[in-house]
């Protein structure tokens, strides 16, 4: 195990997938990952959206739905969290929706006892079609209705992260809602087509606007399905610069959330204090 880092700082990993439609091949794909980063020192880690399951049909995840708070998935991922003492934001899983033919997308957060600590609902649900490709998630999907907003106490110090999920993010007001925040965490499963214009412009943009950290996890190849995910989980800081970025593949990068770096862009550029509307 690798020093832990001061106070001020938290040591941080995004784990990188290619999931399958077997949701037990990829829990047991997360678990390694997840050991290997927690004993580099991670002390938080993420999952990407769909990690359990990147189905053959869109339909299969309303078939793995669970309902909150029981259920094979959220009872391995919660010893996931315990057995390697770390915090960890579970991607997103499918859980129970009011529709029965449908379920929510949600992301849930575990402390290192393995209890459930943080809950958000996918709010914006992702539509695009061309003449090769066609994604409606609302078809499968019940959208949330309240954004996700995570506190955590370590030491002496409290981090704020906001979660939000994959096509959240080109939805600027979630992030301003969020208010202020250390470190904004989101899993996601951005296509190869929409990910290699926009993904990484938008996720500098949401870190230069608030002023903060930006964690991305996601899927990164080509699935059994026959979908191909973008990749490029990245660490991106308060001024907007990359820290780590994982192409594609499996894997997982690690970085350093720090205080004082937060501190020292929002004090030389205040633009969060010098907002109007």
């Amino acid at each position: 195990m690798s020093d832990k880092p001061n106070s001020a700082e938290l040591q941080i990993a995004s784990i990188q997938m290619v999931s399958t439609p077997v949701v037990q091949e990829n829990l047991d794909t997360a678990s390694r990952l997840i050991k290997t980063a927690a004993n580099e020192g991670a002390q938080l880690a993420i999952l990407p959206e769909y990690f359990c399951l990147m189905g053959l049909k869109d339909t299969d995840k309303v078939n793995a739905r669970e309902s909150y708070g029981s259920g094979p998935i959220q009872e391995q991922l919660s010893s996931f969290a315990k057995e390697n003492e770390i915090y960890l934001v579970a991607g997103t899983i499918p859980l129970e929706a009011p529709n029965p033919q449908k379920v929510l997308n949600t992301t849930l957060v575990f402390n290192p006892l393995g209890e459930s600590i943080g809950r958000y609902d996918k709010i914006h649900l992702f539509g695009f079609e061309t003449e090769t490709e066609r994604y409606q998630e609302s078809e499968t999907i019940d959208a949330g209705n309240e954004p996700g907003l995570l506190k955590i106490v370590i030491g002496d110090q409290e981090w704020i992260f906001g979660l939000s999920i994959c096509y959240d993010l080109r939805f600027p007001e979630l992030y301003r809602a969020l208010g202020q925040v250390d470190c904004h965490l989101i899993p996601a499963a951005f296509t190869y087509t929409t990910g290699k214009d926009h993904w990484e412009i938008l996720l500098r943009a949401r870190a230069i606007e608030n002023q903060c950290y930006v964690l991305a996890s996601a899927q990164g190849g080509k699935h059994l399905n026959q979908r191909r995910t973008w990749g490029h989980s990245m660490l991106i800081d308060p001024w907007g610069d990359i820290q780590a970025d994982l192409p594609e593949g499996e894997g997982f990068i690690s970085g350093v959330l720090c205080k004082d770096k937060l501190n020292e862009v929002r004090s030389k550029l205040p633009a969060l204090a010098h907002r109007k509307l």
